[in-house]
């Protein structure tokens, strides 16, 4: 049980708010190469340093990519909670899929013809 006094909010200066935000943004940018490679992308849309809620948007291929959930829940959350001991809790999702590239998705992998 924690007091007041061990209360996140309460302890945390501008510089701690400041450095958790820079630590995070680091992670999402070792991350996003990944999701790239799969013509996809990784967004930071929100963070509470203070709360520990993460908010990040799978984007591109990813929209109509069957695992993309897996990747939020397998991949991105555990690497934050992993690194960042005060992230206690990742929202993911996808951006909105434009009707028409939703079957291959943007940027997806699509095989060679000369195989």
């Amino acid at each position: 049980m924690t007091g007041p006094d061990e209360h996140p909010t309460a302890t945390l200066d501008d510089n701690e708010r400041a450095q958790r935000l820079s630590s995070l943004r680091e992670i999402i940018e070792l991350m996003r190469p990944a999701v790239q490679a799969d013509g996809g992308d990784l967004v930071l849309i929100s963070a509470d340093v203070e709360s520990g809620v993460v908010e990040v948007q799978l984007q591109g291929a990813c929209s109509s990519c069957a695992v993309s959930s897996s990747t939020l829940q397998g991949g991105v959350d555990r690497i934050l909670r992993g690194r960042l001991d005060w992230v206690t809790e990742v929202i993911g999702g996808v951006d909105d899929v434009d009707p028409e590239s939703a079957p291959t998705g943007v940027g997806g992998w699509v095989p060679r013809a000369d195989l």
